[in-house]
């Protein structure tokens, strides 16, 4: 699990190179000796904009190697056109590579392949970890590498591309970029392509029938699509498919390199700030001397994160009786051990348990191997005999325990038997609690960030992809190292952030009254599970099959003919050309966009955008939803098991996912009848507790607005009382009309929205809109002074806190980047109301636990969505239940203005919400 919302960064330094160096041929930079500058002055320059705009990203640098690569070898004529090397620019690329490595990124280059192929790896591996990527660079043939976890930056134009972006850019979805480049060819690097095929071509291909494969299948087909030149493109296709298919190769990015570094090797650069202020002398780059002046000679944060190393590592394999009987009575004696299992599943409810490993002191540590079966592995203990010696011992509140995230830990045990107790520790949450958005929050990622250490990485000792192996195939030589460094990094984490913790009393308390006691309280909730009804969801989603080629027919008829609804190209020609529909807004090259919010807006007005936008909700709703939810129904519980997450979100709200039950829709029909899915068994009721508008309230409590505080006190319908200020009306006169509009300003203003922002959302003008707004700071003039003052704070301390003293650090307040500082600003604005009502809902959920834990009453929690608990209650018991879980989740926190919890109570969640 991961946890820094800071993507990691792959810069294509090949492809600046080149740019840069053509870019500044005019200004024709050299030092006083006449050394041209002008390329590296460019590249240093996007890359230090890019440590300004991802200041905690990891980031590394990937140039092309010396020589020729597996594409010369397929097709000499590959790049052949290409005149050499200026050497103005050659004699460039050594300064570049220099400031590079003492900017603290790693330079990669390897050889037979180019930096597109390396940068492709690591970008594949990144998302199949759920990581994030940005692919920093110039070049169009890396659109085909964009998925929902990669997107493409260009710092020379500041352009960003998403999936979105690619089909407005190419018309094109990314995973037909290589079919495209294929048919058109590539003159620049000499990929010869189909002859006749271009741009316009291509493009009539591809949406109207499919990549090149799918080309070949139905040549029959390729005249009915009436483009130019159709009656005669199968034979040409046919004639050249030598060409095409070898045009696919070459402009193919390889994906599967052997690469002796992963995406998690890959760092935060820490800069040698002396060694680059004299590559920046040499250069003549003053300016960039004179920035470096104060940092040179201290780079406090590289002294910090270097821990004293222990004199000697030792760790143990655990074999026989009498060794695991020695280290038993050290652990029964110690007064905290770290612990750690190994199983051969990240799924908690399948993982088998394979080893455990423990930590005493730093630098020893032993591992406890119980099941690892591949071929010649050592006789190991018993697993079920280990298991009933440690039980006493692990479910004892006596003796302390430190894990990293131990909650899967606990679940492991639990499949066991064993109900993990003397849980003092987490140093996930401790690194969270401390600054959830200094780093990912992994043990890889911490221990490089605290440690200074560079640990071993699973895929290192059980390979990748689909050859993985899992941790009862490895073989203990690789494996028993490996597991006891995990509990010995996780004490020595432990130190180090448990020292850190204690200079700030505020975020220790945050980590131990709220983070630490939440983790039982979640793995219940986890164990527990949410019962579905699959046979439900299948007639959800077999009505949803029907109702979508419903939805394609009518947007068929209402275009004049069949298109492809998911095609921004065929959408822009027949809304635009044919349709004549008013273009809102334009893609970068000028072509009108289709975006979703152009779509939505269109819609209002004009039945073919409406009905796109229902064609896509529905679209998504039945493949995330109501096909895939019965697919996760555990067959030994009949339940669905989602897994919380503490350490992801920077404001501190738990996450989910596998499902991600906080991104199920309420607001449509459709959307609902999915929590309708969500049953209570026989003899239950679901119970749905939610707090009401908490967020008003606590900027109520914070701002201290008399105005809002007289609202809530006397229970007055705050949004009804804010159109009545806003629109000058009795209360009693508030239409609903006015009633929406007040609740969009009171709610968005809390998030920082502009005049242009309200006036998009209610349908009115911008200066309405800020009439409304200079209303309601004329009402709540305390709202205006708490913005102003915490936007001063956070520029001030460079954080943020919430009402409990959770922190979030705001890295770009002081961004010279105006769109950046507001966004902080945004930021800072809101998240002490978004933290801290994560903070009450999570006392509140440790407040009802542990209230069902000391009660008979044979309810249980079973699912947290944003400010909501969901519980299963008996139906004799309901009343008393609901009755003291909405006591216990108002009595959460002590406000200046009064918590209010509404309860519902039905068969299903959606009749319960």
């Amino acid at each position: 699990m991961t946890a820094n919302t800071s993507p990691i960064i792959l810069v294509d330094g090949s492809s600046y190179l080149y740019r840069a160096f053509f870019a500044a041929q005019q200004a024709d930079m050299r030092t006083s000796e006449g050394v041209p500058t002008g390329a590296v002055r460019l590249v240093t320059s996007m890359l230090r904009s890019l440590i300004k705009q991802y200041p905690q990203s990891p980031v590394a640098v990937v140039f092309d190697a010396k020589g020729k690569t597996f594409r010369d070898d397929i097709y000499p004529e590959y790049k052949a056109q290409r005149p050499s090397m200026p050497d103005d620019l050659r004699t460039q690329i050594e300064p570049i590579h220099k400031i590079v490595r003492a900017m603290g990124f790693p330079l990669i280059s390897v050889d037979g392949v180019e930096a597109d192929d390396v940068i492709g790896t690591l970008a594949r591996e990144a998302s199949a970890k759920g990581l994030d990527t940005i692919i920093s660079t110039g070049d169009k043939d890396m659109a085909q590498l964009v998925d929902k976890h990669v997107t493409l930056i260009n710092t020379m134009n500041d352009s960003h591309m998403d999936i979105d972006g690619v089909n407005e850019k190419f018309g094109i979805p990314p995973e037909l970029i290589i079919d495209y480049l294929a048919l058109m060819g590539d003159k620049v690097d000499n990929i010869p392509g189909v002859p006749g095929v271009g741009e316009k071509t291509a493009l009539a291909l591809l949406q109207g029938i499919g990549g090149i494969s799918d080309l070949y299948e139905n040549l029959d087909k390729i005249a009915e699509l009436g483009f130019r030149g159709s009656k005669t493109m199968a034979k040409k296709l046919e004639e050249n498919r030598e060409s095409a298919e070898l045009s696919y190769l070459l402009a193919t990015i390889k994906t599967d390199l052997e690469l002796d570094c992963g995406i998690e090797d890959i760092p935060v650069p820490v800069a040698d700030n002396e060694q680059l202020q004299a590559l920046f002398q040499q250069c003549e780059f003053r300016s960039w001397v004179s920035d470096l002046g104060a940092a040179a000679a201290d780079d406090a944060r590289a002294i910090e994160n270097q821990a004293q190393l222990p004199t000697e590592i030792v760790y143990e394999t655990i074999l026989d009786q009498e060794s695991f009987d020695r280290w038993f009575k050290v652990l029964e004696s110690a007064e905290l051990f770290a612990f750690d299992t190994e199983t051969d599943s990240l799924n908690y409810m399948e993982a088998n348990l394979i080893g455990l490993s423990f930590s005493v002191e730093p630098g020893k540590a032993a591992y406890l191997p119980v099941a690892h079966d591949y071929m010649g592995a050592p006789a190991q203990l018993d697993r079920y005999a280990v298991l009933q010696q440690l039980k006493p011992l692990l479910e004892s509140d006596a003796h302390k325990k430190v894990g990293q995230h131990i909650k899967y830990d606990m679940n492991v045990l639990a499949r066991y038997d064993i109900k993990l107790k003397g849980i003092a520790f987490d140093t996930m949450l401790e690194s969270y609690a401390l600054n959830s958005t200094a780093t990912r929050h992994n043990m890889d990622a911490l221990a490089d960030f605290y440690l200074g250490v560079k640990t071993v990485k699973f895929e290192e000792i059980a390979g990748k992809g689909k050859k993985q192996l899992t941790f009862n195939q490895i073989e203990m030589e690789q494996a028993s190292p490996y597991a006891a460094e995990d509990a010995d990094i996780t004490l020595r984490l432990h130190q180090q952030l448990s020292a850190k913790l204690a200079q700030v009393p505020s975020l220790e308390k945050v980590f131990t009254e709220i983070e630490l006691p939440l983790i039982p309280v979640l793995a219940r909730m986890e164990q527990q599970g949410a019962k579905v009804d699959a046979t439900q969801l299948a007639i959800q989603s077999r009505e949803h099959g029907i109702r979508l080629a419903e939805l394609e027919a009518k947007a068929h008829e209402l275009a004049g003919g069949p298109f492809n609804l998911s095609s921004p190209k065929q959408l822009q020609e027949i809304l635009f050309e044919q349709q004549k529909l008013p273009i809102l807004k334009k893609t970068p090259k000028g072509a009108p966009s289709t975006a979703e919010e152009v779509l939505q807006e269109l819609a209002l007005d004009y039945p073919l955008p409406k009905m796109i936008i229902e064609h896509r909700s529905l679209s998504k709703l039945k493949s995330t939803y109501t096909d895939k939810l019965p697919q996760m129904i555990n067959p030994a519980t009949g339940r669905i098991h989602t897994s919380y997450h503490q350490a992801v979100t920077a404001t501190g709200r738990l996450s989910s996912s596998d499902p991600n039950l906080q991104n199920i829709p309420i607001r449509s029909t459709e959307g609902r009848r999915i929590r309708q899915a969500f049953v209570a068994p026989e003899g239950y009721k679901l119970v749905a507790a939610d707090y009401s508008q908490i967020e008003l309230r606590i900027m109520a409590h914070l701002s201290q607005d008399q105005g809002l505080l007289n609202a809530f006190a006397h229970g007055e319908d705050v949004h009804k009382a804010t159109a009545a200020e806003v629109f000058g009306v009795e209360l009693e006169n508030v239409t609903s009309d006015q009633r929406r509009s007040a609740k969009a300003i009171n709610f968005g203003l809390i998030y920082g929205m502009s005049a242009f922002g309200l006036a998009k959302q209610l349908g009115i003008g911008r200066n309405e809109a800020q009439t409304y707004i200079d209303h309601y700071f004329a009402t709540y003039p305390g709202v205006q002074r708490y913005m102003d003052d915490i936007r001063l704070q956070a520029a001030e301390n460079g954080y943020v806190e919430t009402l409990f003293g959770r922190r979030l650090y705001l890295p770009e307040i002081k961004a010279s980047n105006g769109m950046r500082r507001q966004a902080a600003e945004r930021t800072a604005i809101n998240a002490p109301m978004q933290g801290t009502a994560a903070d009450i809902i999570k006392k509140a959920m440790v407040a009802v636990d542990h209230w069902l834990q000391g009660s008979d009453t044979g309810a249980r929690m079973i699912m947290q969505v944003h400010d909501e608990l969901i519980l299963e209650v008996p139906e004799a018991l309901i009343d008393d239940v609901t009755a003291q879980l909405v006591e216990l989740m108002q009595g959460a926190a002590d406000l200046d203005v009064p918590l209010l919890v509404e309860a519902g109570i039905g068969d299903n969640w959606d009749e319960a919400h």
